[in-house]
């Protein structure tokens, strides 16, 4: 038998518990063998060749590695590290308190209070009445010495023409004279008494406190209101010695209010000692506006020196990581580099920039927060210059 015939015979053999009886199935003609075999080896063709085409394309699929996600610009707007002229400032804290302090109060005693017209916060003027006592007692007592000192005036008159008569000594003379004097000066007392019951602003100003009840009986010298004179204020900043010397009157000085207002003034004068216990010298500055100054605050302050040059940054240009400070510098090719830098003075919302930048660098102006080194950024319109 030749290798042929061989082969076909193994291969109907293996396939043959498929085809039931060699003889056939019922209703069908016996298969040919060799038509039977080339079918199935046609079959076993096409499936290798399926696999062949399909296991590269699978492998390649599993080895070409991901394609990296594209990282999209942040969108950003820069600024350019100014050169400006700042002054050289020292800071400290103090309180604000009134360039004088007036208190007023009775000058008369034993008398009722019947009326009061002034409270806290009001602006007076220079003899305004602020308060009146009831001086209906003091009126009569008033009629009554003016009677005796007309009395007693009368009777030294009529002395006195018998002064050369020889009919009256020189002691009655003076007698007489005497009590024309008292009673003339009880009248006179009384008159300011009443006078006193009306209590005045000694000037103008702004009342500061008050205490002055109604139906109160007065005692002389008790206290009813205090005025600050003029309703000036003036900022008392507490400066060490070493610090003292730099400072000068007429300097400019900058308050910072708790309500996130500024208020300016000027240095009138240094105090002449310094505190043995604090070792704080005083610098008394008058406030220009006092609009919204209360007397009592502790606010903090600056006095400006001479100026100095600066190389600022706006303070949203800066971002703190691990307690330093650093910028976000501009490159060419459109990515940020981080740049460590160190900061001193502060000027509104600019920040002077002691190293690590140059004037005219480019740095990123919003948006830093953001940003890390080496990311891609988009400038955009409205970019301060």
């Amino acid at each position: 038998m030749s290798d042929t015939s061989k082969t076909d015979s193994a291969a109907y053999s293996a396939v043959s518990p498929f085809l039931g009886n060699s003889s056939g199935i019922k209703g069908f003609p016996v298969m040919n063998k060799k038509i039977i075999l080339l079918g199935l080896t046609a079959v076993c063709a096409l499936g290798v060749i399926s696999v062949s085409v399909m296991l590269p394309r699978g492998a390649a699929q599993a080895s070409a590695p991901q394609a990296k996600k594209t990282v999209e610009a942040m969108t950003v707007t820069s600024t350019s590290v100014a050169q400006v002229q700042w002054p050289a400032v020292i800071e400290t804290s103090g309180a604000v308190q009134p360039w004088q302090e007036a208190v007023i109060g009775a000058q008369v005693s034993g008398l009722r209070l019947a009326e009061v017209r002034a409270n806290v916060g009001d602006r007076v003027r220079r003899g305004q009445i602020l308060a009146r006592y009831d001086a209906e007692l003091l009126k009569a007592d008033q009629a009554r010495l003016a009677a005796s000192a007309e009395q007693a005036e009368a009777n030294w008159q009529r002395a006195s023409l018998l002064k050369d008569t020889g009919s009256m000594s020189t002691q009655d003379l003076l007698q007489y004279q005497t009590q024309a004097q008292i009673a003339k000066a009880q009248l006179r007392s009384t008159q300011l008494q009443i006078e006193y019951a009306d209590v005045v602003a000694p000037d103008d100003g702004l009342i500061s406190s008050s205490s002055a009840t109604l139906g109160a009986v007065s005692s002389n010298g008790q206290e009813l209101f205090r005025l600050i004179r003029k309703g000036r204020l003036e900022w008392r900043g507490e400066f060490a010695a070493e610090q003292l010397v730099r400072i000068a009157a007429g300097m400019p000085v900058r308050l910072r209010l708790p309500s996130g207002a500024t208020v300016t003034g000027k240095i009138r004068q240094i105090a002449p000692s310094v505190d043995g216990k604090t070792r704080l010298g005083v610098v008394y500055a008058d406030l220009d506006d006092v609009s919204g100054v209360r007397a009592g605050m502790y606010v903090a302050g600056s006095v400006e020196l001479a100026r100095t040059p600066a190389l600022t940054v706006p303070g949203a240009s800066l971002v703190l990581r691990d307690g330093r400070s650093y910028v976000f510098r501009l490159g060419g090719d459109g990515r940020v580099q981080q740049q460590l830098v160190s900061t001193g003075r502060r000027q509104g919302n600019d920040v002077e920039i002691l190293s690590g930048l140059a004037a005219g660098d480019r740095v990123v102006a919003r948006g830093a927060g953001f940003l890390n080194d080496g990311d891609n950024v988009h400038v955009v319109s409205g970019t301060k210059e």
